[in-house]
């Protein structure tokens, strides 16, 4: 039997732990030999997360998972099942104690100062179920025209003229398009509606070109704007409905005019505009491009502001319109899904279990300094010498890092200190201006065959000099595609929301909020798994994007600057805005009623705003730590991991060039699955859901 190939990851996030599922395969037949690198004491990366005092979840941020994340699910399923924990002792033994539905998505009005809700009806079969396969282009298209007509019937307006909806479509596009126009001309919302249905019926069926796809949606997108127009002014739910249409009919028209039809690029053809700025030109109106939908629903959504600032919105076309297209059409069962535990436990130590037992090796609090490359040599592609690691802290044997808490292996919020030689490492462990307590290197053909490079972007600067010294495209893909900072806080409530006065649905997620922190979701499903002796009522995460003043990044200085920012801009925003979201929040001055803040068991929190320091807040300014943006003309500059610069080194995250080319759980673990394949030849690429890219 052939000597095992040692593959050596550095990283243990989502993309880096999925290329050692894959890597560590039964079917493999322990063809190679794993080692996760990985600084500090936990898994995770961007998805991080540890338990503090009573137990209590402590995030990275707001984690949910969306009904589209195949690739993500598929795996977390499989490790369930492999990990077949005892359910008499583990209340999380099964994938499906550890996801619930959460099917409403709101964004704050700021015309009512009230969340907009969206439901989501659940949609055939489970996430990762396997066999999914995504529209075309045309299917996606065909599936927007049929939202328009779904969002057009359930507006109630007065009707003039009635058309059966068990009249047959048409069995040509130009019948469609004389339709069209002859049921537009009544202006009868009845007819606007079955005319949307036609188009989608017929897409469906009809080979098409791009004239005459725009074409129709001419006929149908005239006679609808000039219905609303008349109607926007007069209701809440019109205005909604005007923004709502508006925005697909320029999507589809947007569409079929810029010929991508026959791209084979696909929507990266798109991705040199800003998303708004490609809509504007598509005709869509100034109030439906700084509608809330928009705004909260997209650019609030994936953090899309350059420099954590919202005066500068930014993100690629091609790439808003690939993801919403598969968040909208293509999810399964419901359109979020909402951990019962934080995602360190539900995730990552599931996979850290699964992992260990097929024999992939772990070394904690191995900091990566720089990949060390062989001499350049005319003709010869470089490959990777050795890896220098700072070393964080030695264990006195094989680290075991997970604690129970009520039955569930979880991350502590902090080194396991009996388990390590010395004394504990002042600072921040996870950050890379912490000193270690050594230095590793290791060796090609003596540690490792093959490398992947699975940290954040944002440390790659840090943990790969020689990278970025040797070659052009590392140099130009650091400095165009853009990572910012973000910001959370969490509190416990001893009311739940609908004490407080909260007349949404329960576990709502809801963007568009106001600044600094405009995404708010009520995460109480994760109460049942805490240790209070008294449990809260309620539990809210708060989210956004964090400015970072120039000279304020990079160093111990500017962290403690922003952590601080991010404790006061709390305070702040609570006393002014909580309100909004719960107004029996408010106490008689108006301001927020820190009381109901619930600290810690044993913790006298004090009172007035003091009371806010027992909760937990972060700002994610390390390099790992930062989220990786799509601004325009930056996906092209994405290395993919099947790209070789490097002979025995791939890449892995949710950086590199994906297929989907945003910062989300999906993009990660198909970047890993990718990384696999580049060295292992599995799996399978046409395994590997949303794969297409050319």
């Amino acid at each position: 039997m052939a000597e095992p190939i040692d593959v050596a990851i550095i990283g243990g996030g989502c993309a880096g732990l999925t290329t050692a599922w894959e890597l560590s395969r039964p079917e493999l037949g322990g063809r190679y030999r794993v080692t996760v690198y990985q600084q500090g004491w936990r898994l995770g990366g961007k998805g991080a997360s540890s338990r503090g005092p009573n137990g209590r979840t402590e995030e990275h941020g707001l984690h949910v998972w969306m009904g589209t994340y195949e690739n993500a699910f598929a795996m977390i399923r499989a490790c369930y099942d492999e990990l077949d924990r005892d359910p008499r002792t583990c209340p999380l033994a099964d994938w499906r104690q550890v996801f619930v539905p959460a099917p409403w998505v709101g964004v704050m009005e700021r015309a009512t100062d009230a969340p907009w809700f969206g439901f989501f009806p659940p949609a055939e079969g489970l996430p990762g179920d396997g066999g999914h396969l995504l529209p075309d282009l045309r299917g996606y298209i065909s599936r927007t025209v049929a939202m328009l007509a779904t969002a057009m019937r359930s507006f109630d307006a007065d009707d003039q003229v009635v058309v059966s909806s068990a009249e047959p479509a048409p069995t040509d596009l130009g019948s469609a398009v004389r339709r069209l126009g002859r049921l537009g001309g009544y202006a009868s919302w009845t007819a606007l509606a079955e005319s949307a249905s036609v188009l989608a019926a017929s897409l469906a069926v009809i080979p098409v070109s791009g004239p005459m796809l725009a074409k129709a949606v001419t006929a149908l997108a005239e006679p609808i704007r000039a219905r609303l127009r008349q109607l926007s002014r007069q209701s809440s739910a019109a205005r909604r409905l005007w923004a709502i249409t508006d925005l697909l009919t320029a999507i589809i028209g947007g569409i079929a005019r810029s010929g991508i039809l026959l791209d084979r690029r696909g929507f990266d053809a798109l991705n040199e505009l800003d998303y708004r700025e490609w809509l504007r030109r598509q005709g869509a109106a100034p109030s439906t491009l700084d509608s809330d939908f928009v705004r909260g629903g997209v650019y609030d959504l994936f953090f899309a502001y350059q420099g954590g600032d919202r005066a500068r919105p930014a993100l690629a076309a091609g790439v808003a319109l690939r993801s919403n297209m598969r968040m909208f059409f293509t999810y399964r069962g419901s359109f979020f899904w909402k951990m019962t535990a934080g995602m360190g436990d539900a995730i990552f130590a599931p996979l850290y279990e699964v992992l260990a037992r097929r024999g992939v090796r772990f070394r904690f609090f191995h900091r990566l300094r720089d990949v060390v490359l062989s001499a350049p040599e005319h003709g010869v592609r470089p490959h990777v010498e050795a890896l220098d690691f700072d070393v964080q802290a030695t264990p006195k044997g094989e680290y075991e890092p997970l604690i129970d808490v009520d039955g569930v292996p979880s991350w502590p919020d902090r080194p396991l200190w009996s388990q390590l030689r010395g004394t504990p490492t002042e600072g921040d462990i996870e950050a890379p201006w912490t000193p270690g307590v050594g230095t590793s290197r290791l060796e090609v053909g003596k540690d490792f065959d093959a490398v992947v490079l699975a940290t954040g972007l944002g440390a790659v600067p840090w943990a790969a000099n020689q990278l970025l010294e040797r070659f052009d495209r590392w140099r130009a893909m650091v400095g165009r595609v853009e990572t910012i900072a973000t910001q959370a806080f969490q509190l416990w409530l001893r009311e739940d929301p609908r004490a407080l006065g909260w007349s949404g649905p329960p576990l709502a997620t809801v963007a568009g909020f106001v600044d600094p922190f405009d995404t708010w979701s009520d995460m109480r499903q994760l109460l049942p798994r805490e240790t209070f002796a008294t449990p809260p009522g309620g539990l809210a995460f708060f989210t956004s994007v964090l400015p970072e003043p120039h000279g304020m990044v990079g160093n111990v200085r500017g962290a403690a600057e922003r952590h601080r920012a991010v404790r006061d801009d709390a305070v702040a925003y609570l006393d002014q805005h909580a309100g909004t979201l719960w107004p029996g929040a408010v106490d008689a001055t108006g301001g927020f009623d820190w009381d109901l803040l619930v600290p810690p068991d044993g913790v006298d929190a004090g009172r007035g705003s003091n009371r806010f320091d027992s909760q937990f807040w972060t700002a994610n300014v390390r390099p790992s730590d930062r989220y990786v943006l799509s601004v325009p003309g930056s996906p092209s500059y994405r290395i993919s991991p099947l790209d070789r610069d490097v002979d025995n080194l791939t890449v892995a995250g949710d950086w590199t060039a994906c297929g989907i080319d945003t910062g989300s759980v999906e993009s990660a673990v198909i970047s890993g699955r990718l990384a696999a394949h580049a060295i292992a030849g599995s799996p399978a690429l046409s395994d590997v859901v949303g794969w297409d890219h050319p």
